[in-house]
């Protein structure tokens, strides 16, 4: 159960009824930390341009693993188990070569403590050939993890249920890495 209350269906603003809308999948389901973020639908959205400005100007897969590297790194259930599923669907065996390995290392210590990214961490990707905008990329992806991780944990956001039912017994536990999943039903 969250710590504040989930915006319903019964909105009380239009803003945060199209933020429901907009988020709702075919089954009808909300998630969770959208009606978590229907509290204020302008940072939500500013958090949807920001990630949008961010991860399209990356190759998808590198986005999605730094991404996920700064979600195990920040303890974030939420975020670990929706960016498995989408490296799983999309990748399913996703190799890791030396790119691979440099990318999530940064994006972890960026996630952990940014404060201790050394020169050395950037020069490790610019040998492997990524670019300085690259670089920034990897980055940004994981700064916007943290934002997003932290808000939800912050706020008592359970991941959903939905969630744990796709992933296989293995995996529901290799992805609770903080807060455990919605009770079905919930």
């Amino acid at each position: 159960m969250a710590f504040i209350e989930l915006i319903g269906d019964e909105a009380v603003s239009e803003e945060a009824r199209r933020l429901l809308d907009s988020d709702r999948d075919a089954a009808g389901d909300v998630p969770n930390f959208t009606r978590l973020f229907a509290h204020r639908p302008e940072v939500y959205e500013a958090w949807r341009t920001l990630k949008s400005a961010v991860a399209d100007g990356m190759d998808l897969r590198r986005y999605e693993l730094a991404t996920l590297a700064a979600a195990c790194e920040l303890r974030s259930t939420y975020c670990t188990a929706a960016h498995t599923l989408v490296l799983a669907q999309r990748w399913p065996e996703p190799a890791r070569d030396d790119v691979d390995l440099a990318v999530i290392a940064l994006a972890e210590k960026v996630a952990r403590d940014a404060a201790s990214v050394e020169q050395a961490d950037i020069d490790r990707l610019r040998d492997l050939g990524l670019t300085d905008a690259e670089v920034f990329d990897v980055v940004a992806a994981a700064a916007l993890r943290s934002f997003f991780a932290k808000t939800l944990d912050g706020l008592g956001a359970e991941p959903d249920a939905q969630f744990a039912q796709r992933l296989d017994a293995g995996e529901r536990d290799s992805v609770v890495v903080g807060r455990p999943f919605a009770s079905v039903g919930e």
